[in-house]
């Protein structure tokens, strides 16, 4: 049987328009723009209205993502959203968002691994093509973190923000599109990242909402040991499995949670900054959408050039963790 080999023919992101800065949470929360920004690296994020839901961004981008690859919505074979804030418990957001994207003939679903989401997702979609079940697959990474946060707990509301990204995968040229992946779970650490009521374990009830129980609690130093051990391990197995070095590592696009996270994986890699982007300064930690987002600016900045080896990696509630190797198959710079 021929080898099918994935790559990203179209990618496309939506940022909500309102931008709520540091200055303007100080306002809200005992913060300051210093206090945030030598903690974390942001300096502001994007805030969805209150008439958009997760779906609502996630169709921005996923049509962003099939314009860029030249795809109609009816050629496509199966969406996948990954998300952690669905709009709701069921029907999927996948589901609407095929629906009102008019993917006639798509299979739909969402994933829910937290800010490691998307590249699962990737994963997920890649093998549906490698292994001849379906041609095109769009995977969408949406959030509206806004609805989940405790806008009194300064440790969580000033990290994260909304928006999404989205990445058509088709077949590519040989030897080119995803080289390898790593995927990994630890679900004996899963309480130090949760929201703990609202599904099935503790359901909602006055108590749950007067005790702020349906936002996101994080044990900070927890997560952030976690991340810096597990990012740089998990690109390097990624790269090991596609019998690659990291000296042969062209660009990575990390999960966007806090610089010091980024900088403190990336000297354990070794890698310069040349070669790694950052945009959280400018939207905050936006969980599964944070790797297509800032993949898509990468490629729209020129960053990233046909036969180049790049890394995505991610890290989040799970505890989970997720790495791809690919080696980018389009020549253009819008994509």
């Amino acid at each position: 049987m021929k080898k099918i080999f994935v790559g990203i023919s179209g990618i496309g992101s939506y940022l909500p328009e309102k931008i709520l800065t540091n200055d303007e949470l100080s306002k809200m929360v005992d913060t300051s723009n210093e206090w945030i920004v030598e903690r974390t690296g942001i300096e502001q994020r994007r805030i969805a209205e209150e008439s958009q839901a997760t779906s609502d961004l996630a169709i921005e981008a996923g049509i962003r993502a099939l314009e860029n690859a030249s795809v109609t919505p009816e050629e496509i074979d199966l969406i996948i959203v990954a998300s952690s804030t669905p709009d709701y418990i069921f029907p999927s957001t996948a589901c609407i968002v095929q629906h009102k994207i008019n993917a006639t003939k798509a299979a739909a679903f969402d994933m829910n691994v937290a800010c490691s989401g998307f590249v699962y997702a990737m994963a997920t979609g890649a093998n549906f093509i490698s292994s001849g079940v379906y041609k095109k697959v769009l995977v969408i990474g949406a959030e509206v973190f806004s609805r989940i946060m405790n806008w009194e707990d300064r440790n969580t509301c000033v990290l994260f923000g909304d928006g999404a990204g989205a990445v058509v995968l088709e077949e590519c040229d040989q030897d080119f599109g995803i080289l390898s992946y790593d995927l990994g779970s630890d679900g004996e650490n899963g309480d130090v990242l949760i929201v703990p009521a609202g599904g099935s374990r503790t359901p909602a009830s006055a108590n749950t909402v007067n005790d702020k129980l349906h936002s996101v609690q994080m044990d900070g130093k927890a997560v952030f040991k976690f991340a810096v051990k597990t990012m740089g391990k998990s690109t390097i197995k990624a790269l090991d499995k596609a019998g690659l070095k990291i000296e042969d590592l062209d660009f990575l696009v990390p999960h966007q949670a806090n610089t010091r996270i980024i900088d403190s994986s990336m000297k354990k890699l070794n890698l310069s900054k040349e070669k790694v982007y950052t945009n959280l300064n400018k939207y905050g930690n936006t969980s599964s959408a944070s790797v297509p987002i800032a993949l898509d600016e990468a490629v729209k900045e020129g960053r990233i050039k046909k036969g180049d080896n790049i890394a995505l990696v991610a890290f989040g509630a799970g505890l989970s963790w997720a790495s791809i190797v690919m080696k980018w198959n389009r020549g253009d710079t819008n994509g």
